[in-house]
């Protein structure tokens, strides 16, 4: 991308992937993108947890009954992580870390998609969590907030649409004036 502007219209979900490998150059690009994302206080209390092995991936891919399928055709998942006892804002700092990730992917030409964990739940009402948690043994003291699916991408997106961005929903200043 020439910039960031072009990046960011550009850079759109992607859930099909061709059987393409990720060079470990792109990964190792991506995971320092996510090692330099801000954080509060500069605690860095995320961990990344890379998955390239295919029996893996298509497991967590049953992590959610809906919405994590995808995660079974990329070629790398990246679980982002967050220590709830280093920091009340691991959630932020996981999250920004997560997107800082899709847009380095999207600059390296790579898709990628957001798939919640926080706060899901399978059919049975275990969360989600759970599941990765015992997949990839991570402590008690670690929360999922996504799982990032990565790969090339096997269908072209159009870029976002301009005429569609929700201006109304942008406001300067009170949104109503106080009693």
């Amino acid at each position: 991308m020439d910039n960031f502007k072009e990046l960011v219209q550009k850079r759109r979900s992607v859930r099909k992937f061709t059987e393409q490998d990720i060079s470990a150059e792109d990964l190792q690009t991506i995971l320092r993108a996510a090692l330099m994302s801000p954080t509060s206080k500069s605690t860095r209390a995320w961990h990344f947890v890379v998955v390239d092995d295919k029996n893996l991936l298509e497991k967590i891919s049953l992590c959610r009954p809906m919405g994590s399928q995808f995660v079974a055709d990329a070629k790398v998942a990246i679980v982002v992580l967050g220590d709830r006892e280093v920091t009340d804002a691991w959630c932020e700092d996981a999250s920004i870390a997560a997107v800082t990730m899709q847009y380095q992917a999207a600059d390296l030409g790579l898709g990628s998609c957001w798939c919640q964990i926080r706060n899901r739940f399978m059919e049975n009402g275990e969360p989600s969590d759970n599941v990765l948690r015992f997949l990839l043994h991570y402590p008690e003291n670690l929360t999922a907030e996504c799982v990032i699916g990565i790969g090339y991408p096997a269908i072209e997106r159009k870029p976002q649409n301009e005429d569609n961005l929700k201006w109304e929903n942008v406001h300067v200043g009170p949104l109503a004036e106080e009693n």
